[in-house]
């Protein structure tokens, strides 16, 4: 996302030193669930257009739900926010390991903190000292090996204190961290944030386009760099290799600007690109049907960038995009998979950072907003637990599962 926006007016606090190692816990009190909605609303489909560790409170919630509910129509569907965690320090990112209840949350100051229903939340793991911390850097991303359960691995994306993208190997069991990938960066900016394994099970990595703005060191059309680009790698026992199929060394594919959030869907890859001055944008490709440019900077959206005439050919242009007059940042999430709004099923959810709405658009291209503007204040990553529920991630803190209104 246009981090600099995205997480600009956050107090930039840097945590203290710490000695706390990977699941140390800390003394942390838990709520009551809460039972009130942020805001409930639903609007009609539109066609698409041609983007000091602190005590953490978390809310007791009962197990995950896996009832699977009869499959109404999605025009009926209202969706509400409740608030089910807060006091997080600048949270960018939940999510489960796998083969686990428990969730795991990334704060941007270099903690992430574990979740479990029966326990009290605690430090999973802490390298504020290692982090460089400002508007658009800092802890940015984390991944659990496909094999978490039997091989105790893990992976984070964060900015080193020289300013370096880093991507580190964490045995759970040990704690010791393995650098698999350091990439230089020009600028503070643009640091890209999301990794994930994919459905071939490799490492996936997105990076933006080095920062600055207007694609100012020319990476965006190049596949000789690793930034502006989406990577691809093996991990090998704290090194890497690279698998076969991918445009150039490790890139699999170029023209990405800054794609803050992405995700995964079965074979679709969905990418939400923060864009320049004018468009925010939604790609999704089937990533087995070798589409492998996203169009930065030769186009932001569907527009030839800076005016004047370019050739699309060749570049996939966005399922979604809007312009900034709804918004300035967006914020990519998942796409629904849970059992509690099967109606939502296939849908891409997605935020605006400065506006506070979500919205969520599949395959056709129509997009459905679900709660309106001023819903959140500064929503900075979506979060998802192991039966495929939806959380928003706001910078002040709280974390907010979408649940079926009423």
């Amino acid at each position: 996302m246009r981090l600099m926006l995205l997480l600009m007016g956050l107090a930039l606090l840097v945590l203290a030193c710490s000695d706390t190692d990977v699941g140390e816990q800390v003394p942390v009190t838990l709520l009551p669930t809460e039972t009130t909605a942020v805001s409930t609303t639903t609007t009609p489909p539109s066609p698409a257009s041609p983007g000091d560790a602190t005590p953490t409170t978390a809310a007791t919630t009962t197990s995950t739900t896996t009832t699977t509910m009869p499959v109404g129509s999605i025009d009926d569907l209202t969706i509400e926010a409740v608030e089910f965690a807060t006091g997080f320090n600048q949270p960018v990112l939940m999510l489960p390991a796998p083969g686990q209840s428990r969730l795991y949350v990334v704060e941007q100051p270099g903690l992430i903190w574990v979740i479990d229903a029966d326990d009290d939340p605690n430090v999973f793991l802490d390298i504020s000292d290692d982090v460089r911390l400002g508007s658009e850097q800092g802890l940015l991303g984390l991944a659990f090996s496909p094999e978490y359960a039997e091989n105790d691995l893990f992976y984070i994306h964060y900015t080193a204190r020289n300013g370096d993208t880093m991507i580190e190997e964490v045995n759970a069991a040990s704690g010791m961290r393995s650098e698999l990938l350091r990439v230089d960066q020009p600028a503070a900016n643009h640091n890209g944030g999301m990794i994930s394994f994919g459905p071939d099970g490799n490492l996936w990595i997105g990076l933006g386009d080095g920062g600055g703005a207007n694609d100012q060191f020319g990476q965006g059309q190049r596949s000789d760099t690793l930034l502006g680009t989406m990577l691809r790698i093996v991990p090998e026992s704290g090194q890497y290799s690279i698998p076969s199929g991918n445009l150039a060394g490790e890139v699999w594919a170029i023209g990405l600007r800054n794609p803050w959030r992405w995700a995964f869907d079965g074979d679709d890859l969905w990418i939400g690109d923060v864009g320049q001055n004018r468009i925010e944008e939604v790609d999704v490709v089937d990533w087995t049907d070798g589409s492998r440019n996203f169009g930065w900077s030769t186009m932001e959206g569907s527009e030839c960038f800076g005016g004047g005439n370019c050739s699309s050919e060749g570049l996939v242009l966005p399922v979604y995009e809007y312009p900034h007059s709804e918004g300035c940042s967006i914020t990519g999430g998942f796409v629904y998979r849970g059992a509690a709004m099967p109606e939502l099923a296939g849908q891409y959810l997605f935020a605006d950072y400065c506006e506070g709405w979500v919205r969520s658009v599949a395959r056709d291209g129509i997009m459905r907003e679900w709660l309106p503007a001023d819903s959140f204040s500064a929503i900075t990553s979506f979060g998802v637990d192991a039966a495929g529920e939806i959380y928003v991630v706001t910078a002040a803190g709280s974390l907010f599962r979408l649940q079926r209104a009423g």
